[in-house]
């Protein structure tokens, strides 16, 4: 167990009157610098100077992703170009990025934020961490190196790619610590597998794993497949990243980094305030930004938070694992669900690999929804048809009693449906 370190127990008073000094200089300097936001306090009458509780977050507006999009390349950012020393972005919905933007205390920040999350985590200045993230526009790759760095660690940037000779530098510099998404960990386990590689050979200890969802289903997978324990950090591009929250060895909830982001849950249909451990929306206020510091960032991911102090000992605010997103909700015959119920179910029969796709087609006037499920390899070679129809049959009445409609569900062959090494798509609306 490593450390813990002050600023990780204060009190809630203590983080209170920390957070609310936050809040009051960025909303100073947001309103003093970028024009957007000063033209929506002004809309909704808003002085900056009049918000003298935490109590008042909720009289602020929200920022939305369309807003990074409308207000696209600069019109969000508080510098000038000339003190920006490093751009991240992901895709957008129009074709252009959306970006986020680092100053040099920015990036002193960051590496302060991923460095404490690999901290809760476990990682030390003994371990050798291999960062199998892509090295891209994107920022895991580099939030994860800078936090490894900042630990003192030895770290490979091996990117992601390349399986064979990830396994082959995780045997020969004896890798601790793998950082990647967690169908990347999958593929690694297969790999293994493939080669006659037994899991126990290499030095492995502990997975870091974000950019995508993982079950805790997923999870088991991997922990048994790599030999680790295997957690989640959690982080939006839009807000500058991973470093938002990590998951501690205890897995009961994501540390948030507090005195960098506000956190609050809302009703994501009356985008009202809910009080802790109601499940809702995920939004986030940077306390820190210099760059482009957000207000009242609409995440899309639903969650809920948990304020009690963890048993590692750490006060830090937990939000539970993200339940899916909002606009990634599916509706189907006016049932709402998302992707991540129907993996828990999915990854929960032995006879079945980590890998499916989930398609949604129309039938007349009715949605559709199928999906494919790969079988596992020695359930696919040595079981009849008759045994497949009825596994198959199984998962689809579990899947009733969970969503309370039917999917039908084909069991596929393994390595039939794509591998990613970066995010996996699941999901292919055709409706």
């Amino acid at each position: 167990m490593t450390q813990i370190m002050p600023e990780e127990r204060l009190t809630r008073e203590e983080t209170a009157d920390a957070q609310l000094s936050g809040l009051q200089h960025t909303l100073a300097y947001v309103h003093e610098k970028i024009g957007f936001y000063r033209r929506i306090f002004n809309e909704h009458g808003i002085k900056p100077q009049e918000i003298t509780s935490l109590d008042h977050v909720a009289r602020l507006p929200f920022t939305q992703k369309s807003d990074l999009v409308k207000n696209y390349p600069y019109g969000l950012c508080a510098v000038q170009p000339s003190q920006i020393i490093r751009v991240h972005a992901s895709s957008g919905t129009t074709g252009k990025p959306i970006n986020t933007y680092y100053t040099q205390r920015d990036q002193e920040n960051w590496r302060k934020c991923m460095g404490r999350n690999l901290r809760i985590a476990g990682v030390t200045e003994d371990d050798v961490c291999q960062i199998a993230f892509r090295y891209t526009l994107f920022t895991g790759a580099f939030g994860h190196h800078l936090g490894a760095e900042s630990c003192g660690a030895m770290v490979i940037p091996t990117s992601a790619g390349q399986t064979e000779r990830q396994i082959m530098m995780m045997q020969d510099l004896k890798t601790t610590v793998l950082h990647c998404t967690p169908s990347y960990a999958v593929l690694l386990t297969e790999k293994l597998k493939e080669l006659g590689i037994d899991r126990g050979s290499l030095s492995l200890r502990l997975g870091i794993h974000g950019a995508e969802p993982m079950s805790e289903e997923m999870r088991k997978h991997v922990e048994e497949g790599l030999g680790v324990t295997a957690l989640r950090d959690y982080g939006l591009t839009e807000l500058g990243g991973p470093g938002v929250s990590m998951e501690c060895p205890h897995k009961t909830g994501f540390h948030i980094n507090e005195d960098y982001f506000y956190p609050e849950i809302i009703d994501p249909k009356t985008l009202d305030p809910l009080p802790p451990g109601q499940v809702g929306e995920l939004v986030f206020t940077s306390l820190r930004k210099e760059a482009m510091p957000l207000i009242r960032y609409r995440t899309r991911d639903i969650s809920h938070l948990m304020y009690e102090t963890c048993a590692c000992g750490r006060t830090l605010v937990r939000h539970g694992p993200i339940l899916g997103r909002s606009d990634d909700m599916l509706i189907v015959g006016g049932v709402n669900f998302f992707p991540s119920q129907l993996e828990s179910v999915l990854l929960g029969f032995a006879e079945t690999a980590p890998h499916y796709a989930i398609y949604l087609n129309k039938k007349g006037a009715l949605d559709e929804v199928s999906s494919d499920v790969e079988a596992a390899a020695d359930f696919w070679s040595e079981a009849g048809e008759d045994i497949r129809n009825q596994l198959a049959g199984r998962i689809e009445a579990k899947i009733k009693d969970l969503l309370g409609f039917r999917i039908k569900v084909k069991l596929v062959a393994p390595n039939s449906i794509a591998r990613s090494e970066g995010k996996s798509r699941r999901v292919f609306d055709n409706r």
